[in-house]
């Protein structure tokens, strides 16, 4: 009895073990299961009214997938409308399906993904015999693996060793088959039997609009997602799915034979020496299984673990390879930019900041740039400031400046950005002259494109940064006064677990930071949220984080809200040229300004619920505690050479800074 427990013990050791270093991915949120019949993911990052004309486009363009007789490949690929109303959508069949069943599947799931996902201007659903995907940002021929679904069998396999020695390969060999795909169809299918008795089925599947390299990428990816242990598994992103299972769920058709080299047979048992007694003998079987046992999960163990490690150094390669490709494509010329700013001139010169001089640009095809020379004196190397330039290129989001490329010759430095023409925020809210152009609805498009663009790098982009410095001089307004939050020369990027970083070198703009951050340096997404607040705030009154300060009144921004908030006199907040009608959203935005400047980190909304929060008039708000005060933290200053008010300090930059800075000083 102790022995057959013994034994017991160490077989689900093993297969801890195996799940210990199978690659640990995050939980599903619960909207779908191995066997559910739908998974689908809505963004909240953009919405979209009800009865417009991106919803019109929406419709019209789903429409016209699941109505397409004339498309035999399984997939569709188009967009319609034009900038803000623009909808980019593509809709794939597994690669087994004819064109009635595919057109069947399409129409049911763009009805379930339009039914649960409407207002919503990107949104995706994985059925399980195909995938439909829209959003308003571009999305053809883009690898993209996130969101994505992992969704294991509840069953474990019979045998997992073997099961793992099998499924491992096969799904290798239907990756590469589906990467040498055509530009219609990049699918593979086929099976392969497991040593007693079990056979695996298993497909693989990119959207066509990837290339080769790019579909191999994400397949590999994905195959290190699947886990170990379980007798079936489908994992789902939107550029490539994999699937596997025990029994037959495509058409046979689709599928062969995978021929998978035999695993090593397991050393032989040693044959028991002759015992004087019945019992002495059983006993000395048991031990000998119990060993090998342990021995053969111990060495299985290992062996899958290099088998991963080996995987992921190839990608780790194959990812160096293409941030050196990044790099090189991202590279100007020296005398394309000396010419493109007609030698630097003063007569092109934006502006001037802490970190260098910028200068309007015109390349040779008739675009306009932003160009940055930075100051000389970094002491930053060349090779972390490619990655550094490599990192934040990478960063796609309308609300944010997009990095076009960089130079580097004989000491410079030099920064190229898309040309954003309508300058900074501040000489909105702040300037006489410009002060009467902004009404309600451009300054409620302002918070709102701010907040979508802070949501991006805290939560949606592959990175996770705290930007660390915003306020109106680092937000730019395009032609259509669209906002871009520029200047990630204080940003610091997180490990996309990580939730709070420390410092010893405070950077920013007092006034604009949070309390822990300027008096602890310790800094979050929260501190970002504070100066969200704080911008907020100055959108709605037209007025300085420290325009309330005199000899007479020592007070500031968030005091003077905070007060008038207490004293329900909110009208008094609010910029003279919008008090007639004081609406529901200018309620809303004071009161969401107010909860981001919370003395309390912890009550601070995150970025996902301020996001909502102007969205929808729905949501309910929370009663805001006081804010943190200033006057003490000498409100105002700037720490990193900014013009942003008269009372500034400049010191150095912060060694520890993980990206170079953009264009808005």
């Amino acid at each position: 009895m102790g022995s057959s427990r013994s034994m017991l013990f160490f077989i689900t050791l093993a297969i801890i073990i195996l799940n210990l270093v199978a690659p640990t991915m995050a939980q599903d949120d619960g909207t779908c299961t191995h066997e559910g019949e739908y998974c689908l993911k809505c963004s909240d990052t953009v919405p979209y009214t009800a009865g417009d004309k991106y919803q019109e486009n929406l419709n019209s363009l789903l429409s016209s997938f699941s109505s397409n007789t004339q498309n035999n490949s399984g997939f569709y690929s188009s967009s319609r409308g034009q900038d803000s109303n623009k909808v980019n959508a593509i809709a794939l069949c597994r690669g087994d399906l004819p064109q009635d069943s595919c057109q069947a599947w399409l129409n049911r799931s763009t009805h379930i993904l339009l039914q649960n996902c409407s207002t919503h201007k990107e949104a995706i659903i994985w059925a399980e015999r195909c995938m439909v995907r829209y959003s308003h940002e571009v999305i053809f021929g883009i690898e993209q693996t996130d969101p994505f679904k992992r969704l294991p069998s509840p069953n474990p396999a019979k045998n997992p060793q073997q099961f793992e020695v099998v499924l491992t390969p096969l799904l290798d060999i239907l990756s590469e088959r589906a990467a040498a795909g055509d530009s219609l169809k990049k699918f593979a299918a086929g099976h392969a039997p497991v040593p007693g008795g079990e056979t695996i089925y298993a497909l693989a599947q990119c959207t066509p609009d990837m290339d080769k390299k790019n579909c191999s990428t994400c397949l590999n990816k994905t195959i290190l997602d699947i886990g170990g242990g379980m007798n079936g598994g489908r994992v789902l992103k939107p550029s490539c799915n994999l699937r596997y299972e025990i029994y037959s769920f495509f058409d046979s058709r689709a599928g062969s034979l995978v021929d998978i080299p035999p695993p090593v047979p397991p050393p032989p048992a040693p044959a028991p020496e002759e015992a004087k007694k019945k019992g002495n003998t059983k006993q000395t079987v048991i031990i000998i299984i119990v060993v090998l046992v342990v021995f053969v999960t111990i060495f299985s163990s290992i062996c899958f673990f290099f088998r991963v490690r080996k995987r992921r150094v190839k990608l780790e390669q194959d990812e160096n390879s293409e941030d050196i490709s990044l790099v090189e494509s991202l590279q100007y010329d020296f005398e394309t930019i000396r010419s493109a700013t007609d030698d630097f001139s003063d007569a092109n010169k934006l502006g001037q900041g802490g970190f260098g001089a910028v200068y309007k640009g015109k390349l040779a095809n008739g675009r306009y740039i932003a160009v940055k020379r930075l100051s000389k004196n970094s002491e930053q190397g060349d090779r972390e400031f490619k990655t550094e330039v490599t990192l934040v290129a990478q960063l796609q989001h309308r609300n944010l400046v997009r990095l076009l490329g960089f130079c580097l010759k004989a000491g410079e430095r030099i920064l190229i950005y898309e040309y954003v023409p309508n300058t900074s925020l501040n000489h909105f809210i702040f300037d006489t002259t410009d002060h009467a152009h902004l009404d309600w609805e451009t300054r409620y498009k302002i918070i709102g494109g701010i907040a979508r663009g802070l949501l991006y790098l805290h939560e949606d982009s592959r990175l996770r940064i705290i930007h660390r410095d915003l306020k109106p001089s680092n937000i730019l307004l395009d032609e259509d006064m669209n906002p871009k939050i520029a200047d990630f020369g204080m940003a610091r990027l997180f490990m996309m677990d990580q939730t709070q970083g420390d410092t010893q070198t405070i950077v920013g703009t007092y006034g604009y930071m949070a309390p822990e951050y300027a008096i602890h340096g310790r800094f979050s997404v929260k501190s970002d949220i504070f100066s969200f607040g704080v911008l907020v705030l100055e959108i709605l009154s037209g007025k300085r984080i420290n325009s309330f300060r005199n000899r007479e009144n020592e007070e500031d921004l968030l005091s003077y809200a905070w007060r008038n908030w207490r004293d329900n006199t909110v009208a008094n907040i609010m910029d003279p040229k919008l008090r007639t009608g004081l609406g529901i959203e200018m309620m809303r935005c004071i009161h969401i300004g107010l909860l981001c400047v919370q003395e309390n980190v912890a009550s601070r909304p995150s970025m996902a619920s301020v996001v909502s929060m102007l969205s929808s008039h729905s949501v309910t708000l929370s009663v805001p505690s006081r804010p943190a005060y200033y006057l003490q933290y000498n409100s105002g200053s700037d720490l990193t050479g900014s013009d942003e008010s008269k009372n500034s300090m400049h010191v150095s930059r912060n060694k520890n800074s993980d990206f170079t800075e953009p264009y808005a000083r």
